[in-house]
């Protein structure tokens, strides 16, 4: 049950941020910011310094905002995996697909989000229990190859990270996908500390998204 309540929350979000900084100050003030915009995913990096530990804050922070999920990026291994979700990640993001990773999340009941291009790595992916498929990077391809990818595999789940922003938001969801992962535009501003400007970009964000989900 855990495993499905999670992932109809990430389907809610429809938008997921995916934090970076160049400190653990910073990711957890930018990701404040981002709730603050009505914008509720959270995917936050291990590039970012002691990122368990900004896991652990803000699962603890929003422990009872029951729209808000917190999960990790960049996790490139089964151990950060774990580490991740002992800290609190509800989900667990990487940048390609991982056997080691699929397994622990399975063990923990923790939906599994790899970063896939080919149909072979979706398919892989989905046999160990990948329950969406992180098309990574999105800017290599654009909306127009999700109808090709469901073509053979139309119950996949697909997120594109990268490549996308207010403007072909619509497009992406037009295409078919379940949500959109975005960070650059939307970080922008925290690097020089204006984290107002963050909320503004994730109000946006989530203005345009209730446009488009009517």
């Amino acid at each position: 049950m855990k495993k499905t309540e999670i992932l109809n929350k990430l389907e809610q979000a429809g938008v997921i941020a995916v934090v970076r900084g160049a400190t653990k100050e910073e990711a957890i003030k930018a990701s404040q910011a981002i709730v603050a915009g009505g914008m509720y995913g959270i995917e936050l990096t291990f590039t970012v310094p002691q990122a368990d530990e900004v896991i652990k804050t803000l699962a603890d922070l929003y422990q009872d905002h029951k729209d808000v999920v917190i999960g990790a990026g960049t996790v490139l291994d089964a151990t950060t995996a774990r580490l991740a979700i002992i800290a609190g990640a509800e989900f667990i993001v990487s940048p390609s697909f991982d056997v080691e990773t699929a397994k622990i999340c399975n063990l923990y009941h923790i939906p599994y989000l790899p970063g896939c291009m080919t149909i072979t790595e979706m398919t892989t992916a989905l046999k160990y229990g990948a329950d969406i498929i992180k098309l990574f990077p999105g800017s290599a391809f654009g909306p127009s190859i999700i109808k090709a990818f469901k073509a053979p595999l139309p119950h996949l789940n697909i997120m594109p990270t990268g490549g996308v922003s207010l403007d072909n938001l619509q497009e992406w969801f037009d295409a078919g996908v379940i949500a959109v992962g975005v960070g650059g535009n939307l970080l922008a501003p925290a690097a020089v500390g204006n984290f107002d400007e963050v909320s503004q970009v994730a109000a946006q964000y989530v203005a345009k998204l209730r446009e488009i989900k009517g």
